[in-house]
């Protein structure tokens, strides 16, 4: 019965892609075409119109999927321990010395490769 309902709504799903389709391009359009017009008002129609693309795009299998997913990863972003400040300026500080470390490095080995390709040279 599942499956049933979800052809049912594929179905329709073509014509409510279709449709956000043409809301994307009827922006790009009218903007383009009005573009003597205030921007405050363009603005504001490119909202209007991406928020209803949006919402239709919602009422989609795929869309609902997508806010389903939403959902789920924002859960989990709860679920996260973050790190406190002073493991956050630790690491941070460690980043920075190992970089500066394989900088100099990489600088020191450049240096001295430049210095004995040039003297094999001339």
């Amino acid at each position: 019965m599942k499956s049933k309902i979800a052809s049912e709504g594929s179905k329709y799903d073509i014509f409510k892609w279709l449709m956000v389709v043409s809301l994307v391009a009827v922006g790009v359009v009218g903007n383009s075409i009005y573009a003597e017009q205030s921007l405050l008002y363009r603005v504001i129609a490119l909202l209007v119109l991406g928020l209803v693309a949006g919402f239709v795009a919602l009422k989609t299998e795929k869309g609902s999927a997508f806010f389903t997913l939403f959902k789920e990863a924002k859960n989990e972003i709860r679920k996260v321990v973050w790190p406190t400040r002073q493991e956050t300026l630790q690491t941070t500080a460690m980043v920075v010395v190992v970089v500066l470390l394989i900088g100099l490095l990489l600088w020191g080995l450049d240096s001295f490769l430049g210095w004995t390709v040039s003297s094999l040279i001339g």
